[in-house]
This record gives C-alpha cells, structure tokens and sequence, in this order.
C-alpha cells in the first residue's frame, strides 16, 4: 500500500493535507507551514509521502528537453488568434530568440552582481555560486554579443530594443557613479529582458534588505520562494527571510523558513546550506527550547563534520546566543558534553589565529 493511500485512510492526517496543499498553492502562512514541518518530523506516513510527491515533481522538471520548449511555443502561438500558423522557420527564431534573450538577462545580471557585492561586501558568500565576474571584460563581451545582435538585423528580435540594451552596457551605464545603483539597474534590466530570472530578483531583494527595506525585501524573497523552479535559489530565499526575521526577532517565523531546508533536505544535497541547522539550533535556543536546541547542533555536526570549525565559528559570532546559552541552567555544560568537538575546533581556531 502506498504512504499516499495510508494518510487518506487516517483522518487524524487530513489537517497536514489541508496545510500541505496551501504550502503548494503558494500561500505563505507561516503557521500553517509550520504545523506541516512539523508533522512531517514526527509521521513516518506523511514524511513518505512528502518524499514521494518531492520526487514527483523532480522527475517532472527532469523530463524538460528542447522538445517540449518547443511544444510551449506552438501553443503560445496557437493561442495568438491573430498570427498564422507557425512553420519550422517560426520554431527557429522563436528558440533562437529566447536564447539570445536569456545571454543578455546572463550578461546583465553578472555585472548587477558584480556591482552589487563591490558595493556592499565583497566577501559576501551566502549567495555567490560561482566566482563573481570581472566587470570590465563583462562588459566588453557583452556589447560585442549585443553587436553581433544589430549586425544580424535583429534589432527587435524577441520583443527586445536589442539598440537600448547597447546603449545600456556602453555610456548610460558608465555615466551613473554609484555602484549601488548600477546594480539597481542592471538587475533591473535583467528582469525586463527575462521576468523568471531567479537570482536577479535574489539580489535585488539582498539589495533592498541592505538599504533597510525590510518589507520590500520579504516580498521579493517569497516571490522567489514560491515560483522557483531550482530548489537552491529556493534555499536561499528561505534563508534570508529566516535571517530577516531572526533580525527582528521573530524566531518563530525565522525557524519555519530554516526548518523548510533542513526538513527539503537541501542541506545534505549541497552543503552549502549547512548553516540552515546552525540556524535552526539557534531559534530554538532563542526560544527556550533547550532539548531541541542541542540536538539540532548535535544534527548538524553528525550531518556536515567537514564544517565543525565553521561551526564553532559561528558560536563565537554569535553573542546574542552565547548569553542565551549561559542564561539556561544545564545548557552550557550539556553542550559542551554532547558536542565536545565544537570546544575543540574553537581552541584549535584560536590557535590558529594567534
């Protein structure tokens, strides 16, 4: 018998069902979402089936090929009344199109990246896959993308002014001083050539949240969070909306986004979200709740032993969670007896910076 038809044949599971459901319709409550995570831990029925429809939908997104872009864009067509039918010369430039477009969103968003972090930390890591570009030779190659574009005669190609892009990459952008603002633009530019650009619309949101734009920020993350299709880009806006209500203080909302990762299992597919059971172990310090607290750190040293320094680095980072250790009786020395390697690797750390 499947775990989907065991949970029908429980009605006590029919209250996660409804919460599940609203998780997948993208209505954000955190609540909700949080009842759900945490049935999940606790039912071995409902945790089979959320790993069950996790991989179904996997498998979905693996079955994507160039032919069913294809087939998207017949049907596009077909529902455009006024055009006529489309020949294999129509499928060409309506593919060519959307690559060229999505290597202009590319080029814009690399240098808004790149502008971005200049601007505010350049040793930002929550976010950096890959090495940030150098922005001179980004800009070379990208007018001579976009001139190769005009070259063709396709100054308009895919509903793109291919002349305004030019004109974007070469005077109108070394005319603006401020960095910060190039970024705005750039990212911005990003997003009008492709609206789904996932990562653009993560560092706009990482932008707003550094000006203080606390409200606009949460937005932009949970816009990301409910319409990506990769589940990192999803990871990493859970996680700075956790970070945006752990600022405030509100762990509770910040442990449900936290927890999303741990619980998706994110973290032990790329361990660069290690830090989400970092997270997690501090909201529920934060909370009082000491039990679940320790066995979280426990988690995540067993999880990711390769990042114990990192760890214990954190520790030190974090004063506000020190004096909450300190202020709970037993906690200090029952830490210190379950996870004696993050004493260790501290001293080590010391030493070594000595």
């Amino acid at each position: 018998m499947s775990a989907y038809q065991n949970i029908h044949e429980m009605g006590s599971h029919s209250e996660f069902l409804q919460d599940l459901s609203c998780m997948f319709d993208g209505e954000l409550d955190e609540q909700a979402a949080g009842r759900a995570m945490l049935h999940i831990e606790e039912c071995d029925s409902c945790r089979s089936f959320f790993e069950d429809l996790r991989d179904q939908v996997r498998a979905h997104r693996d079955m994507e090929s160039p032919d069913e872009l294809v087939a998207h864009l017949a049907l596009l067509r077909a529902q455009d009344t006024t055009s006529i039918p489309m020949s294999g010369a129509d499928f060409i430039e309506g593919v060519e199109s959307i690559e060229l477009i999505n290597r202009l969103a590319t080029v814009f968003y690399q240098l808004g990246k790149a502008y971005a972090l200049s601007a505010i930390d350049p040793d930002y890591r929550t976010k950096v896959f890959e090495a940030v570009v150098a922005v001179d030779s980004t800009k070379t190659a990208g007018r001579g993308f976009v001139d190769g574009v005009l070259v063709g005669g396709k100054d308009h190609l895919g509903g793109i002014d291919w002349q305004e892009a030019r004109h974007s990459l070469n005077g109108r952008l070394d005319r603006i001083e401020d960095p910060l603002e190039k970024a705005y633009r750039l990212l911005g530019e990003c997003l009008e050539a492709d609206p789904s650009h996932e990562e653009a619309r993560l560092y706009l949101a990482f932008l707003h949240g550094h000006e203080g734009k606390t409200l606009r920020a949460a937005q932009e993350y949970k816009e990301v969070f409910v319409t990506a299709i990769d589940d990192r880009n999803r990871g990493h806006a859970a996680i700075q909306l956790g970070n945006l209500h752990g600022r405030e203080g509100d762990y509770k909302k910040a442990l449900v986004c936290y927890r999303w990762i741990t619980i998706s299992g994110l973290d032990k597919v790329d361990d660069r979200f290690f830090g989400a059971r970092f997270n997690t172990g501090k909201c529920w310090a934060m909370l009082g709740d000491k039990d679940r607290a320790l066995q979280t750190f426990r988690e995540l040293l067993d999880t990711h032993p390769d990042h114990t320094v990192e760890v214990a680095r954190y520790f030190a980072d974090e004063p506000s969670l020190r004096e909450c250790i300190d202020s709970i009786p037993g906690f200090p020395e029952e830490l210190m007896a379950l996870c004696p390697e993050l004493f260790t690797s501290a001293a080590q750390g010391e030493a070594g910076d000595a």
